[in-house]
């Protein structure tokens, strides 16, 4: 039908559609659950409960003011999504977001630690932490939707120089996060070392024999499915049980020949987690090869083998070449895996980062829960950045 001249639809009604929905979404639930919820909780002690408090009692009008009127500049922004650079706009507010958030929190942990002595601990409230992970969302979302790699890394690293110079600055030393690496750095350092050695360990074993498998499944179809429904039973043993199982066997061997103990081998310790992480890798490192090479038109292969190539040529020079994408996804995938089961291991004496997970739930202390928790998924969310830039450095590289 025939719209008469004068009545075409309002430009602002045409454009509502086009709303970017999800920094709005993200942005409304923020705020309500800021406004509802505690920004920080403050304890008499340690071990004891605390009260929260809310935005306005931990950061005074000011700061409420400025978090409020950050919210709403990702509103505004996500109302236009013609405007040039919103989503890198977008990215760097929320980035924003994150580390006033993060600055208002240490500077009431510094007001209340004066007011109310040294014992008081200072934690991180829901609130904060809904603004903080609203931030991180927005980041995210940002990082994956601009297709311009600049304003991929800009907000980024504005974030992290930001939370750099915040943390340089001795601003979050009063808080309770902040207290307790204070009184573990050393132990922390250690820590941190052992779940890195743990999960490279792991990697490097499920890597060596997963890529073994994903090869020979690949050039005999025929093994394929008895193979993967092999790995597939291990895939679905619970991770704690897999630890577990793994404990009796080894001291049973170890027994049998003393002298493997001279090489580290053990029913706890280091070997057994490393030995799981491996197991726990085989499948999908194994599925992404045997995906990645199957992926490689066969016409490829053939025209290779016709100029003359070896069977390791073809796959040195054809077919990891051409299933790089996926090899590179495979990676990223299992090395985030195994990066949150290496936590487990802390329970069989292997050390890393889930020894704090497991002594502050033993001393009901949520903050020393946080310290090691908060390490883990931060070094999950490095690794996954990192490979997707190598994989986006290596995949748009220019052919030589």
């Amino acid at each position: 039908m025939r719209i008469p001249a004068g009545r075409e639809p309002a430009p602002a009604l045409r454009a509502g559609t086009d709303i970017d929905v999800l920094p709005l979404l993200i942005s409304a639930l923020a705020l309500a659950a800021l406004l509802l919820g505690g920004f920080v909780v403050v304890a008499p002690n340690r071990l004891l409960s605390g009260s929260p408090l809310s935005l306005w009692q931990a950061a005074g009008p000011g700061g409420a003011a400025s978090l409020l009127a950050i919210l709403g500049v990702i509103a505004l922004l996500a109302a236009r999504p013609a405007l040039r650079l919103q989503r890198v706009l977008i990215s760097l507010a929320a980035g924003a977001l994150m580390l006033l958030s993060l600055a208002l929190a240490g500077m009431a942990a510094s007001e209340q630690a004066v007011a109310a002595g040294r014992l008081t601990r200072v934690s991180l409230g829901a609130g904060f932490w809904t603004l903080f992970v609203a931030g991180l969302l927005l980041l995210a979302d940002g990082a994956e939707r601009e297709p311009r790699r600049a304003g991929k890394a800009l907000p980024l690293l504005a974030t992290l120089l930001g939370l750099a110079a915040l943390i340089a600055s001795g601003r979050l030393a009063h808080l309770s996060l902040a207290r307790e690496y204070a009184v573990r750095q050393q132990a922390y350092l250690d820590e941190l070392l052992r779940h890195l050695q743990l999960t490279g360990a792991g990697l490097a074993l499920a890597l060596v024999a997963g890529g073994a498998i994903g090869l020979l499944a690949y050039r005999r179809p025929q093994r394929a499915g008895p193979v993967f429904a092999v790995l597939n039973i291990v895939q679905t043993i619970p991770s704690l049980a897999l630890f577990a199982l793994l404990i009796g066997p080894l001291t049973v061997l170890t027994g049998l020949f003393p002298a493997l103990r001279q090489l580290g081998i053990a029913g706890i310790g280091p070997f057994p987690a490393i030995l799981a992480l491996g197991l726990y890798g085989l499948l999908p490192v194994a599925r992404g090869v045997h995906a990645g090479l199957s992926a490689v038109p066969p016409a490829v292969v053939e025209a290779a083998r016709g100029m003359g190539m070896t069977g390791g040529q073809i796959v040195r020079h054809t077919l990891i070449p051409l299933a790089l994408p996926t090899l590179l996804q495979t990676l990223r995938l299992t090395l985030v895996q195994l990066i949150g089961l290496a936590v487990l291991a802390a329970l069989i004496g292997a050390g890393g980062l889930g020894t704090f997970i497991f002594q502050g739930l033993g001393q009901t202390a949520a903050d020393l829960v946080l310290l090691g928790a908060l390490s883990a998924i931060a070094l999950a969310l490095i690794a996954d950045t990192a490979l997707r830039g190598l994989a986006l450095f290596l995949l748009r590289r220019p052919a030589p």
